[in-house]
């Protein structure tokens, strides 16, 4: 798959794994749109991007998601790669942890994200081409203590993702599942707490992670392959995932049903 020219618009691009992602793609061509909350840090990430776009919103916005990406689109003409990135994590029991923290973390890494998604695929449906990315987790994969929330959003995001990839099997745009593992991020330090703080520490083995660069480049390999489940991980998180991986052949399979009529049967029974 040659990059060149293609327009990637990647959300929560002001550091880690989004702003890794931007830097990469950027070396191999890509004309880059980059949002997040934070204006300055974007602008930073721009400044190692060549031919870059700012779209600064807050992905909880429904009416800025909506203008974003009407510019978006606009910017050249159409997006090619987008990749719902956006999302924040937890360190909480569920014992201890308020309900408005499940809502805030669902509505970050799971709803938002869906509303993003939904804002494109009409239109990579129409030009019968594109690619959709989503950032989910090896939490999305395993459910992990002190994260119940994330893991709620991390495997509802991914079972999105996997309805949406067979629905539009047959219209030319492609659906990723990203599962990483630790990544030397922030994704610990900016974390909620059982109360909705953030934690504001990091944990070793996230210090210790992939480097976001070397994720980055990981994740990007894997979509010119065209893999739909792509583990980032090593050690245990990389065993955990494997072991929990989606056979290629029950992919193809419901894939199959929708060659084969199943929306347009659903359709018609009402």
């Amino acid at each position: 798959m040659d990059f060149t020219g293609k327009v990637v618009w990647i959300t929560g691009a002001s550091s880690g794994i989004g702003a890794a992602l931007a830097r990469e793609w950027a070396s191999r061509g890509t004309h880059l749109i980059l949002s997040g909350r934070d204006e300055a840090r974007l602008a930073e990430v721009a400044a190692d991007c060549g031919d870059a776009l700012l779209l600064p919103f807050d992905v909880r916005d429904e009416s800025a998601l909506s203008d974003a990406t009407a510019k978006a689109i606009a910017w050249k003409g159409g997006v090619d790669i987008a990749v719902a990135n956006a999302g924040v994590s937890q360190r909480s029991q569920a014992l201890k942890t308020d309900m408005s923290v499940y809502r805030e973390i669902i509505d970050i890494d799971l709803t938002a994200q869906i509303a993003f998604a939904q804002g494109l695929i009409a239109h990579m449906a129409e030009r019968g081409s594109g690619n959709l990315l989503f950032i989910s987790s090896i939490a999305g994969k395993v459910g992990v203590p002190m994260r119940t929330a994330y893991c709620a959003a991390k495997f509802g995001l991914a079972g999105y993702a996997d309805a949406l990839r067979a629905e539009l099997s047959q219209k030319g745009v492609s659906v990723h599942v990203i599962y990483p593992g630790s990544i030397a991020t922030d994704v610990s330090r900016n974390a909620l707490t059982a109360d909705g703080t953030r934690r504001g520490r990091s944990d070793k083995v996230i210090d210790e992670g992939i480097q976001p660069a070397d994720a980055a480049k990981a994740m990007i390999d894997a979509v010119v392959l065209n893999q739909r489940e792509i583990i980032v991980a090593k050690g245990m998180e990389e065993a955990m995932g494997e072991l929990r991986r989606t056979p290629d052949q029950l992919l193809d399979q419901v894939a199959g049903m929708v060659a084969a009529g199943y929306i347009e049967k659903m359709e018609a029974e009402g």
